[in-house]
């Protein structure tokens, strides 16, 4: 990272969370957004993005029409920079498909406009990042290009000599880590786990937005109706898409046994957007799913090891996805404050991604809703604690709060945390019976290994 980039960054943190805070309402509502709270822990930073993101630059963006009269669709290009900034996310790894990305020079892959004051961020005076700058003149997420077909190379320095984005293969794979690429794997509902340890993955996603709704594809297509027919039935529009949000038994198949066999992988949260599924308007004026709605619903938190000042850059978010010290979250339900996953052994706090010796003491910190509401009902939370298997992951210890468990037994352990939405109640329309009673995921942590 430039001396001039770590310096211009350098003044932003405080401008950033200054002006987002101001504008934060004193009580959450769907809807709302929070900037990252900036705080550290263990000299950490928990800073909130995206992992899995389609722009102007991917064939099959923008209603299947990235392309008009000879130039990228300028309004759906301001919609998702404009969605970046009013989700408040610090960061997104795009994945723009192949066939538009690989021809495009990595300025414009980066999204980068000048005349709006964006900045490039470099590695060695080579741009790779870019940080853009919001309508209102605040600073906005990172921005690192990467590409999603057969595989899903993230954070790229440069574009690959070969052009094979998708190439499944060891040497393939390779060479997207000499580009400086974290390679995942995109949809682990196809996902197999001898391939992710063949190939040498280094993750593959927890949860995609794009997978569920096919699966959910009759609560979908309700929603899509009761929009039509009786728009008064439908939850707030924010929270229009919880009515079908689910776990995929494949996910946690996968998930389990490769964490099972000992292979050191990151899972992300992927909300896949690409402002091309759900056109209808919604109440509120706003497409069902513009990029801001499907932004703002879910996300990855990295704990990037930041600069003495406070800030980071692609380099301090590369390593912090790579190394799996991150956990997903599922803001839609509200914003998770003071979730955390570690261990403490012989050889001291371990994070997430590490190895801790048997016998280490895994510990749980139950986080609560930013800012909830008093007169609301109050949500039911779960904390779970899990051990991967093969074919998937067994409870070991659950509880109503914080937990800490004494492992005994060598193995991956990874935390959950459960809600039932009873806060969302006057939120829902006709749909609250049923999601207020249904036992969903807001956090999905990555691993620890006990060895």
């Amino acid at each position: 990272m430039g001396p001039l980039v770590r310096n211009w960054s350098a003044c932003l943190l405080g401008l950033t969370l200054a002006c987002a805070q101001a504008e934060a309402p004193s009580v959450w509502v769907p809807g709302t957004t929070y900037p990252s709270e900036g705080a550290t822990e263990r000299g950490l930073r928990d800073v909130r993005g995206l992992v899995h993101a389609h722009s102007v630059f991917s064939h099959d963006a923008c209603d299947d029409e990235p392309v008009k009269n000879g130039e990228r669709d300028p309004v759906c290009f301001d919609d998702f920079r404009r969605g970046l900034c009013q989700s408040k996310h610090d960061f997104v790894f795009l994945t723009d498909h192949p066939s538009d990305f690989a021809g495009t020079p990595f300025e414009q892959a980066l999204l980068f406009r000048s005349a709006r004051g964006d900045e490039l961020l470099d590695s060695n005076g080579t741009p790779v990042a870019s940080r853009l700058k919001c309508e209102d003149g605040s600073p906005g997420a990172v921005i690192l290009p990467g590409s999603e077909s057969d595989l899903m190379p993230v954070g790229l320095d440069t574009h690959l000599p070969s052009g094979e984005y998708g190439a499944r293969t060891v040497a393939g794979v390779k060479e997207m880590h000499d580009a400086g690429a974290i390679v995942l794997k995109a949809h682990t509902e196809d996902t197999n786990p001898d391939e992710v340890i063949s190939l040498g993955l280094d993750g593959f996603e927890m949860h995609n937005l794009h997978a569920n709704a096919l699966r959910s594809a009759g609560v979908l297509l309700d929603l899509i109706l009761t929009n039509s027919e009786h728009p008064e039935e439908l939850p707030h529009p924010d929270l229009i898409l919880v009515p079908m949000l689910d776990e995929d038994p494949r996910y946690l198949q996968t998930w389990g046994t490769v964490l099972a066999r000992g292979h050191h992988v990151v899972t992300t949260m992927g909300s896949d957007c690409h402002r091309n599924s759900f056109r209808a308007i919604l109440p509120d004026g706003e497409r069902g799913d513009s990029y801001r709605r499907m932004m703002m619903g879910m996300s990855n938190h990295l704990l990037v090891r930041p600069w003495n000042d406070g800030n980071f850059g692609p380099a301090e978010l590369k390593e912090a996805l790579k190394s799996a010290r991150s956990y997903g979250a599922f803001e839609v339900f509200g914003y998770p404050v003071g979730f955390d996953f570690h261990a403490e052994g012989s050889s001291g706090v371990v994070e997430m991604g590490g190895t801790t010796p048997v016998g280490s003491t895994l510990v749980v910190r139950a986080p609560t809703i930013r800012e909830l509401n008093a007169d609301w009902p109050s949500p039911e939370v779960t904390t779970r604690l899990l051990r991967a298997r093969e074919g998937g992951f067994d409870e070991v210890q659950a509880a109503q709060g914080d937990l800490r468990f004494k492992a005994e037994e060598a193995g991956a352990y990874r935390a959950e945390i459960r809600m039932k939405p009873k806060h969302l109640t006057a939120h829902l329309g006709r749909y609250a019976p049923e999601v207020v009673n249904k036992d969903y995921v807001w956090v999905y942590s990555n691993a620890i290994f006990v060895d």
